[in-house]
């Protein structure tokens, strides 16, 4: 017995020693092998947002900061949330000239709520807009529209958004910031980003055909082209049955929007945001 005991004891300090002695080594190496960061990155990381949105393209503000301070090529404004300030602190940092950031924020082009959408099928899966789409495309006769469960608001690194009880996402204006996470998330691509200052712009995202289109939902976009003939600006033109405006004309030559009543179906509207999409006209 005492013979067991002492043979452990042995191997019990054979191995301590060997743990001390690697630990040492590897302490050793650390510090031989460690890179020196430059300290300007974490400056530049600081004045970031820290959304990890990714809009910049890179992996988070930590990877966007490491890559403007060493790499030569990369741009100081690319961060959308910060905007114009955060561009001209950064290019002051790193010594490169910042180009105009322009503001933007997150619309959705959908106002296919419970009460104007047609339903497909009824849905008791996970609850989430990617997961209903693998599925026959999602539970709305619409294919195209928001399905309204949620994944962009569960996206937003901002808590910009808000799903109302009419089944559609609310976007807050004083806290988008135009990142785009909401907008990559979306399997219908039914939010995108538009200009702030935007006049008005079009609650559907459907191609389909103007007949199909309206029996599938009240509020769609059926491609009548009244909108574009009255347009007196060219702002607006049509894609596969689809109106759509262009912001940046709309917002230069427009102070009267006389296409909003035009459409039968009041699918263009004002521009509103911090609303349920459709109910625009009760607060212009």
């Amino acid at each position: 017995m005492h013979g067991v005991v002492q043979h452990s004891l042995i191997i019990l300090a054979v191995l301590t020693s060997l743990g001390v002695i690697f630990g040492l080594v590897l302490a050793y190496a650390n510090k031989k092998m460690a890179i020196e960061v430059n300290p300007l990155i974490h400056v530049v990381e600081d004045v970031l947002p820290k959304g990890q949105c990714g809009a910049c393209g890179y992996a988070g503000c930590m990877a966007y900061a490491e890559a403007v301070v060493i790499n030569p090529d990369v741009p100081p404004n690319l961060c959308i949330p910060g905007k114009d300030p955060v561009a001209k602190l950064v290019g002051q940092l790193t010594g490169k000239a910042a180009a105009e950031v322009e503001p933007r924020i997150a619309q959705v082009r959908c106002a296919g709520s419970h009460a104007k959408a047609v339903k497909a099928n009824e849905y008791h899966g996970v609850q989430d807009c990617i997961a209903a789409n693998l599925l026959f495309g999602g539970h709305k006769s619409c294919k195209y529209g928001c399905l309204g469960l949620g994944t962009c608001v569960k996206e937003c690194p901002f808590g910009a958004m808000t799903m109302s009880e009419e089944g559609l996402p609310i976007i807050d204006p004083d806290k988008c910031t135009g990142c785009g996470k909401c907008e990559t998330v979306c399997p219908k691509q039914v939010i995108a980003m538009m200009p702030i200052g935007a006049a008005v712009r079009v609650n559907c995202n459907s191609h389909d055909k103007g007949t199909v289109a309206k029996k599938a939902c009240s509020a769609a976009c059926i491609g009548c082209t009244l909108c574009k003939k009255e347009c007196p600006h060219g702002a607006i033109t049509m894609d596969n049955n689809l109106a759509v405006v262009d912001a940046k004309v709309c917002m230069e030559k427009c102070d009267n929007p006389v296409c909003l009543a035009k459409c039968p179906t009041k699918a263009i509207r004002h521009a509103i945001l911090g609303v349920v999409p459709g109910s625009e006209d009760t607060v212009a």
